[in-house]
């Protein structure tokens, strides 16, 4: 096994800098994240301390898959958690995304479209955001 192969001072020690790093993102997260944070023991607030479950398997590099299996057996909400679709405001035709997903995108750059009332409005809007996030082409 890995700790055989690397020793198993070295292998504790990489997963104490992983949790150390778990804990760290955990600080500045995201509203996202917070959940999963929280379902793990990363926060202050947590009512559990799960993180090793999360660490350890991370320092053998443990597929992300198989480590959401272990979770799943001690809390199933984890892996339950849904994570939104990035756009790429630099790549995507904006005018082929739905409404929701132009309402998102004003919405997480604190802009909103009050008396928008068609697509093309709300595509406007995105395609103004876009430029002013470096975005030539159109």
């Amino acid at each position: 096994g890995i700790n055989a192969e690397y020793g198993s001072g070295i292998n504790a020690e990489y997963g104490d800098k992983i949790e150390a790093e778990l804990r760290k993102a955990c600080k500045t997260k995201q509203p996202k994240d917070e959940r999963f944070c929280w379902y793990i023991g990363a926060t202050e607030t947590s009512a559990t301390g799960m993180t090793q479950v999360v660490t350890k398997p991370m320092s053998f590099h443990k597929p992300v898959e198989k480590i959401c299996g272990d979770l799943y057996k001690k809390d199933a909400q984890i892996c339950d958690l849904k994570y939104e679709k990035q756009i790429d405001l630099k790549t995507v035709n904006i005018k082929k995304l739905k409404v929701k997903d132009l309402r998102k995108i004003l919405e997480q750059n604190g802009q909103d479209c009050k008396g928008c009332s068609e697509k093309s409005e709300f595509v406007k809007k995105v395609e103004a955001i876009a430029r002013e996030q470096g975005r030539t082409e159109l």
